[in-house]
């Protein structure tokens, strides 16, 4: 065999490989070009498409977690898996960073607390959130890929602190790099400022937007365009809001706004600078000339916010005037309040029976005021004609369900419809105890027929711009009134025509413990807690300091104490011990902060000793609460702290018939104290004619103790 024919045919192949090189280098390159579609397409896939939202929530009194379980359910309706994460229970130095490369939608409902602070359940994960965003070693791609909305929870009655934390996490989640497929949502518990009427319909309103955007995400919605839109117009003809970059707009499209806050998200993009000088920053500029331009943007930015601010106002001037004010009770809230017992009366007041009128009418004691100041506990209604307050004092006995606001603003209902349905409310809850075991007949009669009025059911009542016509009807139904008022509203306490006797609630003596425990919605709370108090000081009829004690919050600021007595003056001074309410996630309170009687006792011997013109005078031991009256009201030797209603009633009479030229002091319808009420009588405050304290007294027979 030839050896060069062998040579030949070895190497035929690599020949005919080499003359048909041109179709073998085409392969390669339809090959590669294929594989790299197949890589766009599924890193598009992974950037738009979601597979399920996470769901994280921070809740002080549990509203996020309400809404948190109402997102999931919307979620789950769109075929989608949803996870309802605890903050408290997240860690996120482990966790968060995982969510960059999952296909899942993070959804964040946030509240803010106290101070701008967020809920406790939240603290660690904000404090970390902040730390993160400023720590340059995560920087500004660490949560690259992550997708995030936020839904903010707030009451913008605290205008600088309104919706601070749901601010904030948008703030640093964008920071961090994260991208936000839906502008944030404010949800405001105010119903005036609301934008929907209620946070529960702003919760709502973001809600529809969040699940619509989750619907495109999930259906392969293109991505859409980056920075090739000027003024929301599309160049490229794509639109979603998930393409647009964070920037001002974006990330802020609410009116509350901190400069703070704005300050990290400063662009020079063509939607805030004019065409001339957006053209001079892209373009190579003069050092010199840069400063000038800047100052040119800043102040175009500047004209255009302060034509918005306007013809924001004069949008919303226009709709107060056009539209009715907003009814102050929300459905949510009158179903709230309803499951408390709670008679509401059109769209601002209720009436609730107290628990010792039910004690009173089986003939089981009355309350401390029946003690004090002879009030029949059974002929008592507590009502409120304003269900808001402009504090939310931790010892809240209603948890914090009412509204809060520091003027009036909302619809107004008539004095005289409010009165009529009080009366006939009460009533009509007196009626249930009819036939019922152990209800005394005398008495049950006796509680259809309203003697007094307790304006102390809940919230501020002397907000009500009617109070004083409602004051007057209740006095010419004969019904005596008991008003206590939060020391907010000195300006109101002046203009506050005669009541029997008029409350003001000192909850703590200095400015630091007074936000601690009132937390008041005014910036200027203890100016106006101590005009409150010079304004009580004018007053001729009875006045009265109610003293709270919570311990380890407020039991030792005695000297405080005594010089806010001198400064206003009261007739009597309530200490009462705290009433523990329950376990609430609105207040940390526990039963560690309820003093003992003695320790109530210790403390009103204490104060007495500073304020040498008063002595304690009666003890009420059942409501661990005691007496402090002004030595003008024991004459000889005997105390007259309670009240000739009767008396009370004619001189408010005569009062109104001079158009107030008449006036009366607290001393004019006082009435002597029995001699079971007074501090230190075995009976410890209870009527010996009540079974409550004859059943109690028989024990000690029995055992001898």
């Amino acid at each position: 065999m030839d050896p060069s024919l062998d040579t030949w045919n070895f190497s035929s192949p690599l020949i005919s490989l080499w003359i048909n090189r041109f179709y073998i280098y085409l392969g390669f390159a339809f090959g590669i070009s294929l594989w790299i579609c197949v890589q766009i397409v599924l890193k598009k896939q992974r950037e738009v498409f979601v597979s399920g939202v996470k769901i994280f929530y921070g809740s002080q009194t549990g509203t996020a977690k309400g809404f948190a379980e109402v997102l999931a359910e919307s979620v789950t309706s769109l075929d989608l898996p949803a996870t309802i994460i605890n903050l408290k229970d997240y860690d996120p130095d482990d966790h968060l960073v995982e969510e960059v490369t999952s296909e899942n939608v993070c959804a964040f409902l946030v509240a803010t607390y106290t101070d701008g602070q967020p809920a406790e359940s939240a603290k660690w994960f904000c404090k970390w959130l902040e730390e993160a965003a400023n720590d340059f070693r995560f920087g500004r791609t660490y949560l690259k890929g992550m997708r995030y909305a936020v839904f903010g929870l707030g009451n913008s009655a605290y205008t600088s602190q309104f919706n601070k934390v749901g601010k904030n996490v948008d703030k640093w989640l964008w920071l961090l790099g994260a991208r936000r497929v839906l502008t944030r949502g404010e949800g405001d518990c105010d119903t005036v400022k609301s934008k929907h009427g209620s946070i529960e319909a702003d919760f709502s309103a973001w809600k529809t937007r969040l699940t619509s955007r989750l619907q495109e995400l999930h259906q392969g919605e293109k991505k859409p365009c980056g920075s090739n839109c000027k003024k929301g117009k599309c160049e490229s003809g794509q639109h979603g809001p998930e393409g647009r970059e964070p920037g001002p707009h974006t990330l802020e499209e609410s009116p509350h706004r901190d400069a703070e806050e704005e300050e990290p998200f400063e662009s020079s993009s063509e939607e805030e600078c004019g065409t001339e000088d957006q053209q001079s920053l892209n373009s190579v500029v003069d050092v010199e000339d840069l400063g000038n331009i800047m100052d040119r943007v800043k102040k175009e930015k500047k004209e255009k916010e302060q034509q918005e601010e306007k013809s924001s106002l004069f949008r919303n001037t226009g709709k107060n005037e056009d539209n009715e004010r907003r009814a102050m009770i929300t459905p949510a809230l009158r179903e709230a309040l309803t499951k408390q017992g709670y008679q509401l009366i059109g769209s601002h007041s209720g009436v609730k029976l107290c628990r010792w009128t039910k004690s009173m009418l089986r003939g089981r004691g009355g309350c401390y005021k029946h003690t004090f100041y002879g009030i029949e506990s059974h002929r008592c209604m507590e009502t409120t004609p304003s269900l808001a307050c402009a504090n939310k004092c931790v010892f809240c006995w209603r948890h914090h369900t009412n509204p809060v606001g520091t003027e009036w603003r909302w619809k107004m209902d008539q004095p005289e419809m409010i009165l009529k349905e009080a009366i006939e409310n009460h009533q009509n809850m007196i009626k249930q105890f009819k036939g019922v075991p152990g209800v005394r007949a005398e008495r049950f009669e006796e509680g259809m027929k309203v003697k007094h009025c307790a304006l102390s059911l809940v919230g501020e009542p002397i907000m009500y711009p009617e109070i004083n016509r409602f004051l007057e009807l209740l006095h010419q139904c004969k019904i005596s009134s008991f008003l206590v008022t939060n020391a907010q509203f000195p300006e109101e306490i002046r203009n506050l025509k005669p009541v029997t006797q008029l409350y003001v609630s000192v909850d703590a003596s200095t400015k630091d413990s007074l936000k601690k425990i009132d937390r008041p919605l005014f910036k200027d709370f203890w100016q106006r807690f101590l005009d409150s108090l010079k304004a009580l000081a004018e007053k001729q009829q009875r006045t009265v300091y109610r003293l709270t004690l919570v311990k380890a919050w407020n039991v030792d600021e005695l000297q405080a104490y005594a010089e806010l007595v001198s400064l206003g003056n009261p007739d009597f001074i309530e200490v009462k011990g705290v009433t523990y309410c329950g376990e609430s996630s609105a207040s940390n309170l526990t039963m560690a902060n309820v003093p003992w009687h003695e320790e109530v006792v210790r403390f009103v011997h204490e104060l007495v000793d500073l304020i040498p013109d008063y002595d304690v005078a009666c003890e009420h031991e059942h409501s661990n609460c005691l007496l402090i009256a002004h030595k003008k009201f024991k004459i000889d030797r005997e105390w007259w702290t309670w009240i000739d209603y009767n008396r009370f009633q004619e001189l408010i009479q005569e009062y109104e018939n001079s158009s107030g030229s008449k006036t009366f002091c607290a001393k004019d319808y006082m009435a002597k104290t029995p001699q079971w009420a007074l501090f230190g009588a075995h009976e410890r405050g209870f009527d010996p004619k009540d079974t409550r304290y004859q059943r109690k007294n028989r024990s000690k027979d029995i055992s001898g103790r």
